[in-house]
């Protein structure tokens, strides 16, 4: 293999494992899986999603996800990585999201989130750890189903 390949190669294989991050990291959040969250988070990260002010490090981003989703019963988060630069133990990324969340407040209502994450990540003993996460939010919106096409289809679940 020649070192321009090889180099080619090392560049896709980095930028795979940081995509992978950004998708665990929804995934975990889907699942209500916080321990994986809190895994793919650097101890140190600054993070604000919309305008709830900056929150700072690990354990204080826990504890927002935590209040935010008390009442959550369903996640659903589309994520398309739309760019990843890598420069040495740094990279960052660009990440398009929609999101749907369905509560206990608010019954039979979805609540939708459309934004982009500015990401930033520190490659670690442990792989890469997302360390700066911006949620710059452009939309959001609730939706009833008054058609009753969820019924009509069978319902909500099954649960894996």
């Amino acid at each position: 293999m020649t070192s321009s390949a090889f180099a080619t190669t090392e560049a896709a294989l980095e930028r795979a494992a940081i995509t992978d991050v950004l998708y665990r990291y929804a995934a975990c959040m889907d699942r209500f899986d916080y321990e994986g969250v809190r895994d793919v988070l650097a101890d140190d990260i600054v993070a604000q999603y919309g305008n709830n002010g900056s929150l700072n490090g690990a354990d204080e981003v826990m504890r927002y996800v935590n209040e935010f989703c008390v009442d959550c019963q369903m996640q659903h988060h589309f994520l398309s990585v739309y760019h990843v630069e890598v420069d040495g133990e740094h990279a960052k990324a660009l990440v398009y999201h929609t999101s749907h969340q369905l509560f206990d407040r608010a019954p039979g209502i979805i609540h939708v989130l459309v934004g982009r994450y500015h990401n930033e990540l520190r490659r670690t003993e442990d792989g890469w750890k997302i360390s700066k996460l911006l949620l710059e939010l452009c939309w959001g919106e609730r939706r009833a189903d008054p058609t009753g096409y969820l019924a009509e289809v069978g319902g909500p679940g099954p649960t894996a």
